[in-house]
């Protein structure tokens, strides 16, 4: 397939010193059919290199921001007019403002979440259509097992509640982060592995709804929409602001392979394709933004956080992903503002994805989570807060 695929994006970060240029990037972007791409931060210079793509932007304004744009229209206003394209390429979808800060703990700046994000919406020009949001963790569910029984926290109703008002109010998404590898690491078994890869088994029952679910991204994303639903929110869009698979990590990372990255990025794509929606959201692709572009050797934490890369710093891709136009491999090497040699791409994958067995370790560690830089923490993402790849598996019994 050729054409651009308005419901798949992609997160562009830059925690690393060996990135090609980011008009490189964008060419090699305009080459893939994906047809959105999210900015942690947004640089003027990234958002140029995007004019003339047909590629639309996700802009990003950092935690940090939030307090400024919560107590001044004033900045507000100043931060649109600085960052938003004085044109109409690149086209610009959304903003999200701040991630993750229910999951914070920081109570003030919870607090001026929506004031933040009402400015932002009030600074905006008119009938511009853009959203205004926030990333959120699967960690402000209460319960997702199983995903008809979603509900969020009842301690964050009073930061949520306005938040969730604001989004109906502007017809604006709830953005979040779910991440089935993260699920995978809590319960790493054979039969999880191939619920989280999107490949064949024998499908987990949801007795509350009667329906019945192949793959944790589906049941994941319905537990978020199940909790909206149960707020009265059944107007607010969900939209996955991140999901991905690292194609390396260490020995005590269960799944961290090329084998699966390929396995599960090729699925997804290939389900998003296919257009059959969820099981509680049948005939539409939720909109999805993979992670990520390349990998960030900066990045702290595990070896996984530094591996989440779709493409290496060549332009080609780590794996095949299904995403390349006319089945191509990627682009012609870029021009070099590295600071040092950029890693050869791993071998082509096998096609049968690694299946390691559970440890007493393993199952008895919380899954990992994202470290982010200071500009992006807190950047934290559980697997399914609580259904460590699904314990409504029992009702396979």
């Amino acid at each position: 397939m050729s054409l651009m695929l308005s419901f798949i994006g992609i997160n562009y970060g830059d925690i690393a010193d060996n990135l090609p240029p980011p008009a490189s990037t964008a060419r090699l972007l305009k080459s893939t059919t994906i047809g959105k791409v999210r900015l942690y931060r947004t640089d003027p210079a990234v958002v140029a290199a995007f004019a003339g793509t047909s590629i639309s932007l996700l802009l990003g304004a950092a935690n940090a921001d939030i307090p400024s744009f919560a107590s001044s229209p004033s900045a507000a206003a100043a931060w649109v007019a600085a960052h938003l394209p004085s044109s109409s390429s690149p086209a610009v979808n959304g903003i999200s403002v701040g991630n993750e800060v229910l999951y914070s703990g920081d109570a003030a700046l919870i607090s001026q979440l929506v004031p933040a994000l009402q400015n932002i919406y009030d600074a905006l020009p008119a009938n511009s259509g853009i959203k205004v949001s926030t990333v959120n963790a699967m960690d402000v569910l209460a319960s997702s097992d199983p995903p008809s029984s979603g509900a969020f926290k009842p301690e964050l109703s009073a930061a949520l509640d306005p938040l969730l008002a604001f989004l109906s109010k502007t017809g604006s998404p709830f953005l979040v982060n779910p991440y089935p590898y993260f699920a995978y690491q809590d319960d790493p078994r054979p039969d999880t592995l191939a619920f989280c890869l999107f490949q064949p088994n024998a499908g987990r029952p949801d007795a509350g709804s009667g329906l019945t679910y192949t793959s944790m991204f589906d049941a994941q994303v319905d537990a978020v929409r199940a909790a909206l639903d149960a707020k009265g929110y059944k107007d607010v869009e969900v939209v996955v602001a991140e999901t991905g698979w690292p194609h390396s990590g260490g020995a005590d990372e269960a799944g961290a392979s090329v084998e699966n990255a390929r396995a599960f990025v090729s699925n997804l794509v290939s389900h998003l394709r296919s257009m059959v929606g969820t099981p509680r959201m049948p005939g539409k692709s939720v909109d999805t933004y993979l992670f990520a572009v390349y990998d960030e050797d900066l990045k702290p934490g595990k070896a996984s956080e530094k591996s989440f890369g779709l493409f290496q710093t060549t332009l080609t891709e780590t794996y095949p992903t299904g995403l390349m136009r006319n089945g191509t491999a990627g682009l012609a090497p870029a021009p070099a503002p590295t600071v040092r040699p950029a890693s050869p791409p791993p071998a082509i994958p096998q096609v049968t994805p690694v299946q390691p067995q559970p440890s007493a370790a393993s199952a008895a560690t919380a899954p990992p989570r994202h470290v982010r830089s200071a500009a992006e923490l807190p950047r934290t993402i559980s697997a399914l807060h609580v259904s460590a790849c699904f314990l409504f598996m029992s009702l396979l019994v």
